[in-house]
C-alpha cells in the first residue's frame, strides 16, 4: 500500500489513486508536476513520494530475485572457463546490488526530507531544485549549479 500526503500535508496511508472520500485523490495516473502550481505543495509531494516508493519497491523486488537466483543457481560449472564466466557475472550482479543498496538509503533520506518539508530544495543554497531535475533524479539534494560547483571543488581537492 502506498503512502501519500493528505490535504494538510500530513501522512496518510491509502492506495494511490483510491477513490475513497476519506482519502483525497491527490494524484491521477497522468499527473506530472508543473511550474504552474505551488512548488512542493501537497500534490507534488505526494507525486514524488509515490515515485520514490515505487523506485524503492522495484529495487527490493530485483534484489529478492537476485537472492533467489543465487540460491537456485550453482556455480559448479564443469568447465573452468564457464565457471569463471559465471563468477564474473555474479560479481557484476552483486556490485550492482550493492550500488542499489546505497541508493535505497538515498531514497529513504529523500522520503524523510518530504516528511520534514525540505524535499526539493537545495541543501547548499536553499533554492528550489528544478522539477525536471527531480523528475530525472528524485534523490537529488542540490541544484544543477550547486552540484557542478561541488564536483569542481572535489576535482580540485583530488588534484592537490
Amino acid at each position: 500500500m502506498a503512502t501519500a500526503l493528505n490535504e494538510v500535508g500530513g501522512r496518510g496511508d491509502f492506495p494511490m489513486g483510491a477513490n475513497d472520500s476519506s482519502a483525497p485523490n491527490l494524484l491521477d495516473p497522468d499527473y506530472r508536476p508543473s511550474a504552474d502550481e505551488p512548488f512542493m505543495g501537497p500534490r507534488q509531494q505526494a507525486y514524488f513520494r509515490a515515485k520514490l516508493l515505487n523506485w524503492k519497491d522495484s529495487i527490493l523486488r530485483e534484489s529478492q530475485g537476485t537472492l533467489h537466483q543465487l540460491q537456485v543457481d550453482s556455480l559448479r560449472e564443469p568447465d573452468v572457463t564457464d565457471r569463471a564466466s559465471s563468477e564474473t557475472d555474479w560479481s557484476i550482479e552483486l556490485r550492482t546490488r550493492d550500488r542499489q543498496r546505497k541508493l535505497i538509503s538515498k531514497i529513504d533520506a529523500a522520503l524523510r526530507r518530504i516528511d520534514e518539508g525540505e524535499y526539493g530544495y537545495c541543501e547548499v543554497t536553499g533554492e528550489p531544485i528544478s522539477l525536471a531535475r527531480l523528475e530525472a533524479r528524485p534523490v537529488a539534494t542540490m541544484t544543477v549549479e550547486a552540484q557542478e560547483r561541488h564536483e569542481r571543488q572535489e576535482k580540485i581537492s583530488r588534484d592537490d
